[in-house]
């Protein structure tokens, strides 16, 4: 189930957030046409006081934006909840739903922008209109150690939240850079995307071994 904790409650943007008109056009133009889905910012789903914090893009349309649980509901969700579940990041069951009882475990899962855009491509200023929720998140949850960044602009995005040089940790798959601020440890890895697997730019196999890393990380560090 969703947080609905105090912390979590400060770092989601309301249901009616009406930041980034492009967006708010887009969701209400789905809000007519499925009036049964979230269609609404996703808040995060967390444990309470999370040591990880995976963070995403965007909702997808048909995910995140119908169900109303980050990744929860497409494919991506499919590859991240499997393997969070493997390496003690979460228990229960995932069945694509968020009232399938699935828990998260000393972690959390928010989005880089929470709104889902047209063509899962939100444009700049959008982005920068959600930094201050990702922001509130990390000062929610100050026992964050290790930071996950789902693909290239999740890393830069969380990097400009902390008015971090984007040019001093330069993304790559399988990197983990040492912020040396919070006492956060970033982990990329390229996003867990339908796309991605099956052009094999991202494996099972090289998804798992960032999660070996930061579990190795989190342990070492406990």
């Amino acid at each position: 189930m969703i947080s609905d904790t105090p912390a979590a409650d400060r770092c989601d943007p309301p249901l009616d957030c009406d930041r980034c008109p492009r967006l708010v056009a887009f969701r209400h133009e789905h809000q007519r046409a499925f009036p049964n889905w979230f269609n609404a910012p996703v808040p995060s789903f967390a444990a309470p006081d999370p040591r990880l914090l995976v963070v995403g893009l965007a909702p997808g349309l048909r995910g995140a934006n119908r169900t109303g649980r980050p990744f929860t509901g497409d494919y991506a969700g499919d590859l991240l909840y499997e393997t969070m579940l493997d390496f003690g990041f979460a228990r229960g069951r995932y069945e694509a739903r968020p009232d399938d009882g699935l828990e998260l475990v000393g972690a959390a899962i928010t989005n880089a922008v929470r709104c889902v855009p047209p063509a899962n491509k939100p444009v700049g200023s959008e982005i920068a209109n959600c930094r201050s929720f990702l922001f509130a998140t990390l000062d929610a949850y100050p026992g964050l150690r290790a930071v996950l960044a789902l693909g290239r602009i999740a890393h830069e995005t969380f990097l400009s939240t902390l008015d971090i040089r984007r040019a001093d940790f330069a993304f790559g798959h399988g990197r983990r850079h040492d912020l040396g601020t919070r006492s956060l440890v970033l982990f990329d890895s390229y996003h867990c995307s339908r796309y991605n697997t099956n052009t094999g730019r991202l494996t099972r196999e090289m998804f798992r071994a960032v999660f070996a890393d930061m579990r190795c990380f989190l342990d070492e560090t406990a």
